[in-house]
């Protein structure tokens, strides 16, 4: 394993949601880089390990940092909150890479919050769906602003990642708003907080009452589709089958 670096989906957070090979991996790795609040959800789980951080922003560097531990021939574990390819950083390491052509790189799939959140609400996503991130610090808010439209003209299914933060905190309040161009005020909608870590917290709701639903970056969001209803306190998408 030396001489590589593994972009490690580690799933929400807790131990039983990660998957086996990412585990397995992460045991053997040398090092254990990432953002700062991810890996301090590990250190317990791997003693003896060295781990790196950097905080939110730093991205690039933390990919560069990965890298150049990878050449004093280690085996290091880029680790990310659910699954390393959505929204994580098997992107940015797979770019980066190109600058270190001696060094292979892995992808360890795990468990995004689209489907660990959903579990834990029903089955909000059981047909088609789309997933949107609010964060606008990489993507212009008019190209979310059109995703969000179009996703709603779809009648897709919508997992909301990134709600808010305190740079932007309007940010799903402008989402629902826009949303609500298409769908109607009444549409079930839910929310998951802390996906399987402490503190984890549900609600079902409207779309009109989501506009003004405390949210914060550990919070995902689900809209329904216009199929979409409560059955026993769960959110359930029909796919379509004759019952």
């Amino acid at each position: 394993m030396e001489n590589k670096v593994y972009v490690v989906g580690m799933g929400p957070g807790d131990a039983g949601l990660m998957c086996q090979r990412a585990d397995e991996t992460l045991k053997e790795c040398d090092v254990i880089i990432g953002y700062t609040v991810y890996v301090d959800l590990l250190r317990d789980r791997y003693p003896g390990k060295e781990f790196l951080t950097t905080p939110m922003t730093q991205e690039a560097k933390r990919c560069r940092m990965a890298f150049e531990e990878a050449r004093k021939g280690k085996a290091v574990g880029m680790v990310c909150s659910g699954d390393a390819g959505v929204y994580g950083m098997s992107g940015l390491i797979l770019e980066i890479g190109e600058e270190y052509p001696e060094i292979s790189v892995e992808v360890i799939p795990g468990i995004t919050a689209a489907l660990s959140g959903g579990a834990v609400l029903g089955a909000p996503l059981t047909h088609d769906f789309a997933v949107i991130s609010l964060c606008d610090r990489l993507t212009p808010w008019e190209t979310i602003e059109s995703r969000l439209y179009h996703a709603a003209s779809g009648d897709f299914s919508i997992c909301i990642y990134n709600p808010a933060s305190k740079g932007r905190p309007d940010h799903l309040k402008k989402a629902c708003q826009i949303l609500q161009r298409v769908l109607p005020g009444d549409r079930l909608c839910g929310m998951v907080e802390n996906i399987g870590r402490d503190g984890e917290k549900t609600r079902l709701c409207t779309l009109k009452e989501l506009e003004n639903a405390e949210v914060n970056m550990f919070t995902t969001v689900f809209i329904g589709n216009s199929a979409t209803k409560e059955m026993g306190g769960r959110m359930v998408t029909p796919r379509g089958y004759k019952i």
